[in-house]
């Protein structure tokens, strides 16, 4: 007898515009050319979301993620008709998680308070670095003293709750300056920090033409030296790149991570859903904006969808479950993939004999072996 549950339904919005286009990105995003008609796009997030609730059957919402792309290029009037015209077709509890991540190089006087005044209650801040050269060398449009200033207009603002994205690895840096950009970092006293290594992602321009990065060896000793850094100060790393303080962790990704359902809206955003069934499907809508704007709302905005089999239903939720550092218990595997545990546990067995999964108090984590070659401890599960 399957054990499956809904589980808890967040809402992915893409805002697919940013001032220009950052070489290492492989999101869906496009340099804006000309003027950005917001009240033409907002009309079809709304039409998109109206065209999706059949699937969610009454379910509110747990959290709201506004990503892109650049959201900040959208004004506070904007955001704030999206977040109405969402509240008018789908409940969202008065204390939903509402995130919007925005570029210093963006913003103008004022639009942090709009965006409070609107219903975002967390910001999500694209710092990168703080060294001027390590930002220039990424193509990024701000400078170190921008990204300061933005966060402290987020608190002027009222934010209460503030990522902060870095990366580490970067063309040219070393380990006084990757050690140096979590230190300014830490002194604003963000509630959360993402920190992750640059990676060459095929089809951006710096894959194409690398940028000359630090060596593997040197890669290592940034990431353990950002984990040590940043434990010392009370940020508790929760999840592969991602560091909180207590109570602080982002309830929206924690909800992909263990496997919960989110509408994707906007050109090229992602969506799963569950039926009360146990069925699993995933779907994915037009990348082009133009091709989107003209579509959103019909069956034609879908660029594809999947109804997921159970072997690609284990792997799934492998891959999210495993990077959270208290990884995964049988009973959340049971009840949201609607399989047996018993499916897999020659596989878990396998993965604690080879030292990459150990079972911790009733719950399967990933040894610092398994975190290391995650790939090969996911190889278990194919």
């Amino acid at each position: 007898m399957s054990t499956f549950q809904l589980p808890p339904l967040s809402l992915y919005i893409h805002i697919p515009w940013c001032i220009q286009k950052c070489p290492y990105c492989d999101f869906n995003s496009r340099a804006l050319k000309g003027s950005l008609n917001e009240e033409a796009y907002v009309d079809a997030l709304l039409a998109d979301l109206e065209s999706e609730l059949f699937q969610v059957y009454d379910r509110p919402l747990h959290s709201i993620f506004i990503g892109g792309g650049t959201p900040s290029l959208f004004s506070g009037s904007a955001i704030a008709d999206l977040l109405e015209g969402v509240r008018q077709r789908i409940t969202v509890p008065a204390d939903t998680e509402i995130t919007l991540e925005a570029n210093p190089g963006t913003l103008e006087a004022g639009r942090f308070e709009h965006y409070r005044a609107a219903g975002v209650n967390r910001l999500s801040i694209g710092v990168q670095s703080f060294d001027a050269g390590c930002l220039q060398r990424l193509g990024r449009i701000h400078g170190p003293d921008e990204a300061i200033a933005a966060f402290h207009s987020a608190r002027a603002a009222g934010f209460e709750r503030i990522n902060l994205d870095l990366m580490f690895g970067l063309p040219g840096q070393n380990m006084a300056q990757a050690r140096l950009d979590l230190e300014r970092a830490m002194e604003l006293k963000p509630e959360h920090i993402s920190y992750y290594q640059l990676t060459l992602e095929p089809g951006t321009p710096f894959y194409h033409s690398p940028p000359t990065l630090p060596m593997e060896d040197h890669l290592w000793e940034m990431q353990q030296q950002g984990q040590s850094l940043l434990s010392d100060q009370g940020y508790n790393q929760y999840e592969v790149s991602a560091y909180a303080q207590q109570g602080e962790q982002c309830r929206h990704n924690i909800n992909y991570w263990t496997f919960g359902d989110y509408l994707g809206i906007g050109a090229g955003a992602h969506g799963k859903y569950s039926d009360p069934n146990g069925m699993i499907t995933r779907h994915w809508k037009l990348p082009e904006p133009a091709t989107y704007l003209a579509a959103a709302g019909t069956n034609d905005a879908l660029s594809g969808q999947k109804i997921l089999a159970s072997d690609e239903i284990t792997l799934e939720f492998m891959m999210n479950a495993l990077r959270l550092h208290q990884g995964f218990s049988k009973s959340l595997y049971e009840q949201r993939t609607g399989l047996p545990f018993t499916a897999i546990t020659t596989s878990i067995e396998n993965s604690i004999h080879d030292g990459l999964l150990k079972n911790h108090h009733g719950r399967l984590v990933p040894t610092s072996l398994g975190k290391c070659f995650l790939n090969d401890l996911l190889e278990k599960f194919l």
